[in-house]
């Protein structure tokens, strides 16, 4: 009964919420977009290795004897040349003294049978001597001499022996403990004194895999680094503990053949190592050049979408329609992900509230910001 006096009331009020739908209805999305940051850039590689000493030597003496003394302390820097052991003189400057009287006592024959062979020479020439007399005299000459050229040898090896009483440091570098105490006999080539290891300049190797190793090729050959002998290019070492690649070292050598096994070419990076922070044995990462230098676009991972197997962003036109660009990724750089394909570095793109794009959405509202540049 009471229906169709309030219709009109009922119509109103529909009307009235319609009204307010509409002025509530939200606008474009706001978004943030931002230019994509373009530079140039050297895409690196890292791969893992360990630090190994230039030269290594293990100490051992040249003669027999018993150790007289040491002149180290353990564990510290050496000179080449610097003294180290001393093995007991006194029965090799026994045989030098010994050398040095038989060469003196040749030396005197020697001396002798000169002058005999210089007297005959003259008395065969009056006919005083014969001949034969002088052959005699010439032989005793030249067998003399001999004698004196073996006894100056022997003197010679004699001072040798002696001198290598006196072990000393073959290389500069770390030197390790002492192997063995004094009074202890020392066999020659055989009794391990110590060991010593150089310290500046050090080497860092590492394996690198077949495939990268197939690309260095290409750009050696392409003329975009060095040659595949690994000579001049620089390369980036960071220690187990740090993040950052700040060591500086040069490529020097890559090996002549693949590891079958393995797999992988071994390479290798020479590193000044003058403070001694670098210790062979220890564990690293090297940063080596990927690239040649180009210019590359970066974008925040932030910014970029995904559907299935595609990767696509958002680009943003002046009247806020917008576009998507598939895209193709590559590394990450500097914090920042590298747009192999798909983008110039032209566009602006979304960066931040991809989440507020409703699907088949044609337009946004761009808030205008600047990407941090890259470092």
């Amino acid at each position: 009964m009471s229906g169709p006096r309030f219709l009109p009331l009922i119509l109103f009020a529909l009307a009235m919420t319609a009204n307010v739908a509409l002025a509530q209805a939200p606008g474009p999305p706001p978004v943030t977009v931002a230019k994509p940051i373009v530079k140039d850039l050297v895409e690196w590689d890292e791969f893992t290795g360990r630090f190994e000493a230039v030269g290594a030597v293990d100490v051992r003496a040249r003669v027999n004897g018993f150790l007289d003394s040491v002149h180290f302390t353990d564990g510290a820097l050496v000179k080449q040349g610097d003294l180290l052991f001393v093995i007991d003189r006194r029965p090799y400057q026994a045989l030098v003294n010994q050398a040095q009287a038989t060469l003196n006592s040749v030396q005197t024959r020697f001396e002798f049978a000169k002058i005999e062979f210089e007297r005959a020479d003259r008395l065969v020439r009056s006919g005083t001597v014969s001949e034969s007399r002088l052959d005699e005299r010439r032989q005793q000459y030249l067998s003399s001499q001999a004698d004196v050229n073996g006894a100056r040898a022997a003197l010679d090896q004699a001072r040798l022996d002696l001198g290598f009483t006196e072990i000393r440091a073959p290389i500069a570098g770390r030197i390790s403990r002492k192997l063995i105490t004094e009074g202890n006999l020392v066999r020659a080539n055989e009794t391990l004194l110590t060991t010593l290891v150089g310290v500046d300049p050090i080497y860092f190797y590492f394996d690198v895999d077949e495939r990268s190793f197939l690309a260095y090729m290409r750009l050696a050959r392409d003329g975009s680094r060095s040659s595949a002998g690994g000579n001049g290019y620089e390369v980036f070492i960071a220690l187990s503990d740090e993040k950052e690649f700040n060591h500086k070292g040069v490529m020097d050598f890559i090996d002549n053949r693949l590891d079958a096994a393995s797999g992988t070419m071994r390479g290798r990076a020479r590193l000044d190592n003058g403070g001694g922070m670098f210790i062979p044995g220890l564990f690293g990462r090297i940063r080596v050049p990927g690239s040649p230098t180009y210019k590359a676009v970066l974008i925040p991972d932030e910014a970029i979408g995904a559907d299935l197997d595609r990767r696509f962003v958002y680009v943003v036109a002046e009247d806020g329609s917008l576009s998507q660009k598939v895209v193709r990724l590559g590394s990450r750089q500097d914090g920042y992900r590298i747009i192999r394909q798909g983008l110039t570095g032209d566009e602006t793109i979304i960066i931040s509230g991809l989440q507020r794009i409703r699907f088949g959405a044609g337009k946004v509202t761009p808030q205008v910001t600047t990407l941090p540049p890259a470092r």
